[in-house]
């Protein structure tokens, strides 16, 4: 999607010393303009964006070092103020005072998983919960930003209003974040606007942040500096990457991004680090096997299903599957590390052609083992 697109919308990713949780609100519009917000710095006591800022006019430049995602605006979806944790916020009116909104909410890792997720929506519209083997089958294919999300539906009564209501939320997991595309309000009202919502999710653009300027030839090195990750999350430690590895420009929520190659065959190397424990091993362990399409494990499963390796300061787990690529349907391998370190969970993931990840393994766990 073209982001100078007279209805298109773009937000940068609040640059800050912690993760932020955000969030975008939407409901019905009628001006086509181009607009595109950048946020500033947070102060660690503030966490919403300025109303006078989300609903301003005029075109900004994409913030340096920052992320952003862009979206295609449907007919009908008025933009508000943002709320606390949002981005921007819209409403859409429907007969009769109904109202629908929308959110856009990423988070890090697995986000407590997409069944307690998908439950919790579910007893917001008094529906049971169900269990692993029902919510494999409720999902439903959609196409988020050229990527494969899954859309559940759930219609059923508001508990606290008792009027009839209705969820449309659909996950994606992209680059070691949870993403939740959230369309909530009147029963019928929401189901008239699922293809509108539908359209959004696959007009969404996720823009990586642009790097920043590198030092004069001049300038002498800075020794021993760690340099900041994109996007003003964790920094990036001092390693040795390994050789034939490719250094790729990160994206969202990436410290960094490499590319290993072989006969044509190609696998990708992604390290992120997130705040505490980003849903516990288990999770992280069953959110990998989801991408090589792999059924998800139990607690006692768990220790057959992973090693050991030490890394400086304690242990690390080490998880490798062979398995499917849920984007592509091809074969695949995926081999990641996952290293508790102080109040930081650090995650080293390797994935691609089965031949390119067996042969890189040892050099992705000595990499590991070598950051400091």
């Amino acid at each position: 999607m073209n982001p100078l697109h007279p209805t298109a919308r773009s937000w940068s990713w609040p640059r800050s010393a912690t993760l932020v949780a955000l969030a975008v609100v939407l409901t019905s519009c009628g001006r086509d303009e181009t607009k595109v917000y950048r946020v500033e710095k947070e102060s660690p006591a503030a966490a919403t964006v300025p109303a006078a800022q989300a609903a301003g006019g005029g075109a900004q430049g994409q913030t340096e070092g920052r992320p952003r995602l862009t979206w295609k605006l449907p007919a009908g979806w008025v933009e508000m103020a943002p709320g606390e944790m949002r981005l921007a916020s819209f409403r859409i009116q429907g007969p009769g005072a109904k109202q629908a909104d929308v959110s856009v909410i990423p988070l890090p890792g697995p986000a407590g998983g997409d069944l307690n997720n998908v439950n919790r929506w579910r007893g917001q519209v008094g529906l049971p919960a169900v269990t692993q083997d029902e919510f494999a089958r409720l999902g439903e294919k959609v196409d988020i930003g050229g990527a494969e999300g899954a859309l559940y539906n759930q219609a059923g009564q508001n508990p606290a209003a008792g009027e009839k209501s209705r969820i449309l939320a659909a996950l994606l997991h992209r680059d070691e974040v949870t993403w939740f595309f959230k369309m909530t309000g009147d029963d019928a009202l929401v189901a008239q606007q699922k293809p509108a919502f539908v359209e959004f999710l696959k007009s969404l653009q996720f823009t990586a942040a642009e790097a920043p300027p590198a030092l004069p030839p001049s300038h002498p090195p800075i020794g021993g500096a760690m340099e900041p990750a994109a996007g003003g999350g964790p920094a990036k430690p001092n390693w040795t990457v390994p050789a034939g590895w490719k250094e790729e420009p990160p994206t969202q929520m990436l410290i960094a991004k490499f590319s290993a190659a072989g006969d044509g065959a190609k696998a990708e190397i992604t390290v992120s680090a997130f705040p505490g424990d980003v849903g516990g091993l288990l999770a992280n362990v069953n959110r990998w096997r989801q991408q090589v399409g792999l059924d998800a494990i139990s607690e006692a499963d768990l220790p057959k299903a992973v090693n050991e390796t030490e890394v400086p300061g304690g242990k690390a787990t080490v998880v490798d599957l062979d398995g499917t690529d849920a984007r592509t349907g091809k074969k695949t391998r995926l081999v990641g590390v996952i290293v508790p370190q102080a109040a930081q969970t650090w995650f080293y993931k390797m994935m691609g052609d089965e031949a390119v990840v067996a042969r890189e393994k040892d050099a992705l766990v000595k990499f590991v083992q070598g950051a400091k």
